[in-house]
């Protein structure tokens, strides 16, 4: 158990450099966008959906063949068998994801009217499009890379492109003065960049081959994934295309930048579930996987608890550090949409038995229950409580997904969770951000952020640890760490 637990966090540890890396960038530049009034409330707004459109455009160009190519690349032998199947795929994909990138393209002034887009926005638009429809095909070196443990060579790549969209969208954002089309024009730019690096990776499965039967196969895979996952981009999505039509353009960027900051979460969640799906894949082959899985869950959830707590608690202070007075109107948006997050987290934990019993026909039934509730709840709240009826919408999606997912998920693959220390983690961060927000008295927001987040993260450690959360093994295995951390501190 002990070495299951190195290896997954290290791959954590590994792909977050990289992946929360693109986060971080996002997140820091957030604040000299705002203070500085490169991009405006109005700006955030058309931001806000762009980046909706985007997600779902996301999803189809994949048509599910990225999760078919993960699932059947270790059925495939290396050569031809392999090239077979990622060559079916690439061919597929360039064709069918050609035509609609042209169609798009022809439709893209109604697609902006139909979306409220201002014409300043037609452009980014546009750029967005093509961006995605070269985005499509990064999933096979990236997979790839995961699939063959190369966590660093893939971290290195992730970062490489963090700071280069640093880089220009300084340079056109703020040098330039572009606005949102220098967001997507950085964008393009840094994917035309990736490429060549990227290729190496890509050749070695691509040929001149194409083979009906594998179509079927993945597509047989694949598919039932591609509503599951337009339903689970509408969670987010969905409640900012609604607030968008009840709800002033500046409004609803102040709920933008509100889930920016609530999504921080998605920080730890985003390196997880990257290292997450080949460490399922390869633990599910060994006789107590099911037992390593449960406590899995268990850690999952401590770090997901903990990050919502001090989300919640330095939710005021990061708004005044950050943004401006005005978008305190977004206070009630950052904790709701962190549980939201997290209550995703905890989806991606519990429900791998659907993965690992090739039952994916259920996610969809999950998302689109989600999706549909999520609607629902946003018709009714949004049009009445504004911002703070989008936060509760995806929230209660997710809630939805996770229950709904759950319970498919132990029909087909019963797990054992440990509930009393999951409990138990839940109370302990309920009490830590409530002290933090207590305790510390009103200070500057630097100030303030750094004294309620230590406040948290202390007073959560100290109630785990004395209502007896922590196992022997666990308490031997934080020293370990800690001596290791320790001796390399004092090497020079």
């Amino acid at each position: 158990m002990r070495d299951l637990l190195k290896h997954l966090t290290k791959g954590v540890a590994i792909y977050g450099a990289g992946d929360a890396a693109i986060s971080v960038v996002n997140f820091l530049l957030l604040a000299v966008y705002v203070k500085r009034g490169f991009l405006t409330a109005v700006d955030y707004g058309a931001l806000a959906t762009l980046g909706s459109l985007e997600a779902f455009v996301k999803v189809v160009n994949r048509w599910g063949l990225d999760g078919a190519f993960m699932r059947f690349y270790h059925e495939r032998e290396d050569g031809a068998p392999r090239q077979r199947m990622a060559s079916t795929i690439l061919w597929f994909l360039l064709a069918a994801d050609g035509v609609l990138l042209l169609i798009t393209l022809a439709i893209s002034s109604r697609l902006a009217a139909w979306l409220v887009l201002d014409d300043t926005y037609l452009l980014a638009l546009r750029l967005m499009l093509v961006n995605m429809f070269l985005v499509t095909f990064t999933f096979f070196p990236f997979h790839t890379m995961r699939l063959r443990d190369a966590a660093v060579t893939y971290s290195a790549l992730t970062f490489t492109r963090s700071a280069g969209t640093l880089v220009l969208r300084i340079v056109l954002v703020i040098g330039y003065g572009l606005g949102i089309t220098g967001v997507y024009l950085a964008d393009l730019a840094l994917t035309l960049i990736l490429w060549p690096l990227l290729w190496r990776w890509i050749r070695p499965l691509i040929a001149a081959m194409f083979s009906t039967d594998e179509l079927r196969q993945v597509l047989r895979f694949g598919l039932p994934r591609l509503p599951h996952g337009l339903a689970q981009q509408s969670l987010e999505s969905t409640p900012k295309l609604l607030l968008g039509q009840n709800v002033s353009a500046d409004a609803l960027g102040v709920y933008q930048n509100g889930s920016t900051l609530g999504t921080a979460v998605r920080f730890f969640t985003s390196a997880f579930e990257t290292a997450w799906a080949p460490f399922y894949y390869a633990t599910s082959r060994k006789p107590d996987a099911k037992q390593t899985f449960g406590k899995m869950t268990t850690y999952g959830v401590a770090v997901l608890v903990l990050l919502v707590a001090g989300t919640t608690a330095v939710a005021r202070d990061v708004i005044l550090a950050m943004l401006k007075p005005e978008y305190l109107a977004a206070l009630p948006v950052v904790p709701t949409i962190a549980v939201g997050i997290a209550l995703q987290g905890v989806y991606l934990l519990t429900s791998i038995g659907l993965n690992l019993t090739s039952r994916t026909e259920f996610y969809p039934v999950s998302t689109l229950t989600a999706a549909g509730v999520g609607f629902a709840v946003g018709l009714a709240l949004i049009p009445r409580y504004g911002v703070v009826g989008a936060a509760v919408t995806v929230l209660v999606s997710y809630l939805t997904q996770l229950v709904v997912a759950f319970v498919f998920a132990q029909r087909q693959y019963p797990i054992e969770y440990e509930v009393g220390r999951l409990i138990r983690l839940v109370v302990a961060g309920v009490a830590a951000a409530l002290a933090a927000l207590w305790l510390v008295p009103a200070l500057p927001p630097v100030a303030g952020l750094i004294a309620r987040g230590v406040t948290c993260i202390a007073v959560y450690g100290v109630l785990l640890w004395i209502t007896g959360f922590f196992r022997a093994t666990e308490i031997a295995f934080l020293r370990e760490i800690i001596a290791r951390f320790r001796r390399r501190s004092a090497q020079p």
